[in-house]
């Protein structure tokens, strides 16, 4: 059985990430400009909580007034950062290499992206990263690939505002909960050239993942893990 010795242990808990700026068409947008950061890059461990929508209490988010204009059916980029602070992008940059994880980004449609809170329902996940048939991680994508997290919007959702949430939840320390360690932040977007051919099912944060979810409660360390359930709901498609 795998223990983690105490270096480890102190390791996975000083290091953190944030989801610091978005990059559109190739232009990042800037620090903090569209994108709802907090001061501190601590994690979120209640599910329950409200601020799982996009962090919150025992963080402090700072509000922006940008809406960031996104074209429907191309990719965006989720920046990450250990601090807002953080200037490189090697993986030490990014986020510790403890964290093994999923990635996941959500969209919900909202009437004004600079103010709806995101708490409650109307949230669809539009992409998942979980873990691979080699063992490789969705957050070790992210650590070693410049903290770059790659997100679609669907083609075939309806124009308007919207929150991007994205997330990387770390399973390190996952064996009973609280333990996993959710990361998230909301961009705001206003999404053009959208079909609005489908309407996807939503889900609400809270209320989206339980402690008792396999994808929340789990050792990664032993005995070993063959397969892996993201939680929430599928990805929409379009």
């Amino acid at each position: 059985m795998k223990v983690l010795t105490p270096l480890v242990l102190a390791s996975a808990a000083s290091a953190h990430t944030i989801f610091s700026s978005l990059e559109v068409n190739g232009v990042n947008q800037g620090l903090g400009e569209g994108v709802r950061v907090p001061t501190y890059n601590g994690p979120i461990e209640d599910v329950t909580s409200a601020s799982i929508a996009c962090n919150g209490s025992p963080n402090t988010v700072a509000s922006t007034s940008k809406v960031i204009t996104v074209q429907a059916g191309t990719n965006v980029t989720a920046i990450w950062r250990y601090m807002l602070s953080t200037t490189g992008d090697s993986p030490a940059d990014v986020m510790d290499s403890s964290h093994k994880g999923p990635t996941i980004a959500y969209l919900k449609k909202v009437n004004n992206a600079a103010t709806d809170s995101g708490v409650g329902n109307g949230w669809f996940k539009i992409q998942q990263d979980g873990m691979d048939s080699s063992g490789v991680w969705g957050t070790e994508r992210v650590i070693n690939g410049k903290g770059r997290h790659s997100i679609k919007i669907p083609e075939c959702i309806a124009p308007g505002q919207y929150l991007l949430r994205a997330e990387m939840i770390a399973l390190h320390a996952a064996g009973n909960y609280p333990g996993a360690q959710f990361y998230m932040e909301c961009a705001q977007l206003n999404v053009v050239g959208g079909t609005g051919a489908k309407t996807p099912s939503t889900i609400s944060f809270p209320g989206a993942y339980s402690g008792s979810d396999p994808g929340v409660k789990i050792n990664i360390y032993w005995p070993p893990v063959t397969s892996y359930t993201v939680p929430g709901p599928s990805v929409f498609t379009c």
